[in-house]
């Protein structure tokens, strides 16, 4: 059984729930994941979030400008869009929130959608300027 190694949580970039990697059900997957610091998978869930005219996630993009977990679970997120007339202010922060309340042990979550400072391309990760080429 040693042929077949145990999912590896670094670089996860979506929850076990929305895993379809084919290594068979959920269940097993989500044992590395629910091994994780609580904000990591926090952290996880958020990069599953795109803006949906850019590529990225919102974690890499920057827009994620504060992020609070408590160790009772519960979850304050300070975050932008890239502008105040994006399409999906009205419906990215649920989406948000959401996909941060399914994580295991949150037990309340906070999105506050705000617009200072401006966001601005300096504060993509590396990873996300290497993915859209600007590097």
């Amino acid at each position: 059984m040693d042929s077949k190694p145990k999912p590896v949580p670094l670089g996860t970039e979506r929850l076990a729930a929305n895993a379809g990697d084919g290594g068979g059900s959920a269940a097993p997957a989500a044992r590395p994941v629910a091994d994780k610091p609580l904000k990591d998978r926090v952290i996880d869930a958020l990069k599953t979030c795109y803006d949906p005219e850019i590529p990225v996630n919102i974690y890499e993009l920057g827009l994620i400008y504060d992020l609070d977990v408590q160790p009772a679970g519960a979850v304050a997120i300070r975050m932008t869009l890239t502008s105040p007339a994006c399409p999906v202010a009205g419906s990215l922060p649920g989406d948000v929130e959401r996909k941060v309340r399914a994580v295991a042990g949150v037990t309340d979550v906070k999105v506050e959608l705000v617009w200072e400072p401006p966001w601005e391309m300096e504060r993509m990760s590396e990873a996300a300027r290497l993915q859209l080429g600007m590097f």
